[in-house]
């Protein structure tokens, strides 16, 4: 597998630092004009990006940047086809269950094959880890039919139900979400991959896959058609990337007619999305702090019209204009972040609000996880949890504290409420799972964990509106909590290691496990 070489339509560097001088915002008066239906924010500079020195190198004049649609392009896809369900990532796909459950029960398992190939980082193996989130997608019977008739490398179990998932041996599996079985032969993705693939809401057929490890080099991103079972597009490594970790985690997000996709090298990448399934680079932000090197970015863009947000390694939270690319605000959290972050848009007046947290990471041993609620128009802090964590140390190994999930947030008798697994907190070595209060940020309550939990909790609701949530950690433990208590109503070591995050279908789950294996459970 081979860097695509990318022709240079024209070259535009624009390199930006402003002086951070008072809360004034600057706003570029030549705005572009406004998309059908929903109005573009504004291309503003905080004062806050004066702390930052970056780059726009623009590499297509061919359009104007401006993004054709503002909408959430997933709100009305069927299934659950980006991590956390759309561009809020606010996992609004939620689960259906009648009365009070009190158990999970398995349905089937689906065995991946493993790479036992030895890398800088170790051995990955098989199964799915961080993030892992599988698609989830529903075919109409047209789709099904003209897949039958064109499509290769179908099975006998293709269905009008399947699930699409990355695997840490580097391949992507197709699964019959009713029977188990592969609906598809597997795509060879080249690496293993840690993040969640990404189906183009268009449902063309093309799939976006990062790559996680170099086990075999080259690394970047790259995009399939699921229909031909054809590589279309792949990137990487960036010669100009300001740091050489080219992975990618990050579940790229389609916006308008353009795909958006954070690297780890430094970079967030603006694609145009071409009909016959690759990309054709737009521009490309890199960005760094003054004084200190640039940061990788390992979670998932989220975005508000023409707003995007997402936090970096160096604990920077970031919003751009996703027509320009040009930086709005900047927020500095203190350490690591690579939960993604959830926006909430508020009920009552339209504002749009986002959730953070970071690591104990950079900090030491010892540190605090800041938990915060941002205006998402101007970066303004409205709260800050702060919570002690301890790195935890097992061996010659360790692993840090805080925030690796991103938060859920709870409607119906949870309304107001936030929830999110904190890794070894002042209270507990491994984790406790914690209710917030959206207003204030105040702790509601703290339910422990058996152990450390990356995975990022997924809701249920009853026929009374009553939230139920289902989070693993990394001891192969499965919970089923209620959301107004935090009462665990179930708990079981159900796999190896649920660092994944699951994906919700009526009252069942899917969810990978590290070693070999993907799982199906129902609630009852």
């Amino acid at each position: 597998m081979k860097p695509l070489n990318v022709s240079l339509v024209a070259l535009l560097l624009v390199a930006a630092c402003r002086s951070q001088t008072d809360n004034t915002a600057y706003i570029d008066t030549a705005a572009d004009s406004t998309p059908m239906g929903v109005t573009p924010l504004p291309d503003t500079a905080y004062a806050s990006t004066g702390a930052l020195i970056y780059t726009v190198e623009l590499l297509d004049t061919t359009g104007s940047g401006q993004l054709a649609d503002l909408n959430d392009a997933y709100a009305e896809a069927p299934g659950h086809l980006t991590f956390r369900g759309g561009a809020l990532r606010d996992e609004h796909t939620a689960g259906s269950v009648v009365g009070t459950p009190s158990k999970i029960v398995h349905d089937w398992t689906f065995q991946t094959d493993i790479d036992d190939t030895k890398t800088v980082t170790g051995t990955w193996g098989g199964g799915s880890g961080w993030t892992g989130q599988p698609v989830y997608v529903s075919w109409s019977g047209e789709q099904m039919a003209e897949q039958r008739q064109k499509a290769n490398a179908l099975t006998a179990d293709f269905g009008e139900h399947e699930i699409i998932v990355g695997s840490l041996c580097g391949r992507v599996y197709f699964i019959n979400y009713d029977t188990g079985r592969a609906s598809r032969e597997p795509l060879n993705a080249g690496n293993p991959i840690k993040g969640s693939v990404s189906l183009d809401p268009s449902l063309n057929g093309t799939l976006y896959v990062g790559q996680g490890i170099p086990a075999h080099p080259p690394i970047g991103h790259e995009a399939f058609n699921i229909f031909t079972h054809e590589h279309t597009f792949f990137y990487g490594p960036d010669p100009k990337a300001e740091r050489n970790w080219g992975a990618f985690d990050s579940s790229p997000l389609v916006v308008g007619q353009y795909l958006f996709w954070p690297g780890e090298n430094g970079t967030i990448y603006k694609y145009v999305r071409l009909e016959n399934g690759s990309l054709r680079i737009h521009s490309k932000l890199r960005y760094h702090l003054k004084n200190r090197g640039a940061a990788g970015v390992e979670n998932s863009l989220a975005a508000y019209r023409n707003y995007g947000f997402f936090g970096d390694n160096h604990g920077n939270i970031l919003c751009i204009n996703l027509q320009t690319l040009h930086p709005v605000w900047l927020y500095e959290d203190g350490d690591d972040i690579d939960g993604s972050l959830v926006c909430e848009v508020d009920s009552t007046d339209g504002t749009p609000y986002i959730y953070a947290g970071c690591e104990v990471d950079q900090q030491g041993r010892t540190g605090l996880c800041r938990l915060v609620k941002l205006n998402a128009f101007t970066g303004q802090r409205v709260w800050e949890q702060q919570l002690p964590c301890n790195q935890l140390h097992i061996g010659t190994k360790h692993f840090d504290g805080g925030l690796y999930c991103t938060p859920l947030l709870g409607h119906g008798d949870c309304e107001g409420k936030l929830f999110a697994s904190i890794c070894q907190t002042g209270n507990s070595k491994n984790a406790e799972f914690i209710c917030f209060d959206r207003s204030d940020g105040t702790i509601v309550y703290r339910t422990p964990l058996d152990f450390f939990a990356w995975s990022s909790p997924v809701p249920f609701y009853n026929e009374r509106g009553e939230l139920f949530i289902v989070t693993g950690d990394s001891a192969g433990h499965l919970y089923l909590i209620r959301g107004a208590t935090g009462e665990i109503l179930f708990k079981a070591v159900l796999g190896n290691n649920f660092e994944s995050t699951p994906v919700a279908v009526g009252n069942t789950f899917v969810v990978g496990s590290r070693g070999q294996e993907i799982h199906r459970f129902h609630i009852e």
